[in-house]
């Protein structure tokens, strides 16, 4: 199992025993989707609410953490997990998180055999809710970080190891934050799954369009959505970002570039300014050109500052359109669409939904439109009580408070790299012995 950073090996043919393999894991698919979203709320697994005016959202937050990463992480952990008990293999996997992703990472793989989880969270720049459900797990194979820092510094130590590609292999090191290719295929199914809920007919040639708005924070989701548009689903994309807004600044006017701080919001999973996918999107709308993408994030780690090239520039305006939000927006969205739907909206829905108020009170034709909604809002009391709403906690998510907790500081006097080394080692060691093909 290569790590992140590592270069696929050559392509093997396709033996008989390759072929068996492969069949084999076919055959297993239907049942690793079953176990990945069995413990989902919703019969559907995914819902579109039809709400007044025309506002379509895409309930993709169904799942035990209530948020739509669950969507991706259960079925990656599920490829994962069947992979490894076939060679008999151990992993350590690393996530960095700024809110969302390691909960859902942790409760994909926690309890199991043979893969280990360590993640590093930002202290002060969570939710409650989504801390708690980070450092309440308390399985032996989980081990979490609490950084000072915000979620682009924790990124540091996490990209420093894997960059020692030798370190990565002799720990078989794996992310699955949505760098992870994995997750961005199963993110493809959201976008398809919103086309054909909302297309209006399938009669017509060619197919009528779909707007489909995309709360943006690393652009998995949206690289996911390109993707798609790819393939020849012919979605209409809307990056809908809140004030961190250098996805907004890269779609308008070339501008990919880091702005001095990054500013808390209400949307605090989407408080980012290094929105790693855009590197996929870039190569995707470059034509594969794999020198230009290279040259451009090259530059972008020595100045973080980059001007697109015109080309390039012109066919990412083409495919995606964007806006920014601010958090008064974001609360007043909130509390919009509770006045006219009795529907509580997370702060990132929000963000979404804003967009289509701001079109819909243009009074500007558009296709058909729907809001993907990436978060129960009973992750973010703080943000719906802001928005001068009242809270509605389910008991699962309020019995946390009540729950042992374990977190080991990164203060910033530590070395956090070092840290971040030394707890892979410490795990390499546990396990030597224990499979075939553990860390030497």
């Amino acid at each position: 199992m290569s790590g992140a950073g590592q270069r696929p090996r050559s392509r093997q043919r396709p033996g008989p025993g390759n072929c068996a393999r492969a069949w084999a894991a076919l055959r297993c698919a239907p049942d690793l989707i079953y176990q990945a979203f069995r413990r989902f709320r919703h019969r559907e697994v995914v819902h579109l609410s039809r709400l007044k005016n025309g506002l379509n959202v895409l309930e993709l937050w169904h799942g035990v953490t209530y948020a739509f990463k669950d969507l991706s992480l259960c079925c990656t952990a599920q490829f994962l997990q069947y992979f490894l008990e076939k060679r008999e293999k151990h992993i350590t996997v690393v996530v960095g998180t700024s809110g969302d992703t390691g909960s859902a990472a942790i409760e994909s793989v926690q309890g199991a055999k043979n893969v280990d989880i360590i993640v590093l969270l930002p202290k002060g720049h969570c939710t409650k809710i989504q801390e708690l459900q980070m450092t309440t797990v308390l399985k032996e194979n989980v081990h979490v970080f609490g950084v000072e820092g915000n979620s682009d510094e924790l990124d540091e130590p996490i990209k420093a190891v894997f960059a020692d590609v030798a370190f990565v292999k002799k720990h078989n090191l794996m992310s699955l934050n949505s760098i992870n290719w994995s997750r961005i295929l199963v993110q493809m199914a959201h976008h398809f799954f919103a086309y054909f809920r909302c297309v209006p007919s399938l009669d017509m040639d060619p197919l009528p369009p779909v707007e489909v708005v995309v709360p943006t924070g690393a652009a998995g989701n949206l690289a996911a959505g390109c993707l798609a548009q790819k393939m020849g689903l012919p979605i209409r994309l809307v990056a809908a970002v809140n004030h961190n807004d250098i996805i907004h600044r890269t779609v308008k006017r070339g501008d990919f570039s880091l702005s001095k701080t990054v500013k808390p919001t209400l949307a605090s999973a989407m408080d980012i300014q290094v929105p790693y996918n855009m590197e996929r999107i870039f190569w995707l709308l470059s034509g594969s050109d794999s020198q230009v993408t290279r040259a451009l994030m090259e530059q972008f780690e020595r100045t973080q500052s980059v001007s697109l090239p015109e080309e390039l520039q012109s066919k990412l305006s083409a495919a995606v359109t964007s806006e920014s939000v601010s958090d008064e927006a974001i609360t007043q969205t909130m509390g919009r669409c509770w006045e006219e739907n009795q529907y509580l909206l997370c702060p990132h829905s929000a963000v979404a939904v804003s967009y289509h108020y701001q079109q819909m009170d243009r009074q500007q034709p558009s296709p058909p439109r729907c809001c993907l909604a990436p978060a129960s809002a009973a992750k973010f009391p703080e943000a719906v009580l802001a928005a001068g709403l009242t809270p509605q906690i389910p008991s699962e998510v309020s019995a946390l408070e009540k729950k042992e907790t374990r977190c080991t500081p990164m203060r910033k006097s530590d070395d956090w790299t070092l840290m971040l080394r030394d707890t892979i080692e410490d795990i390499g060691q546990q396990w030597r012995g224990h499979f075939p093909n553990a860390p030497e």
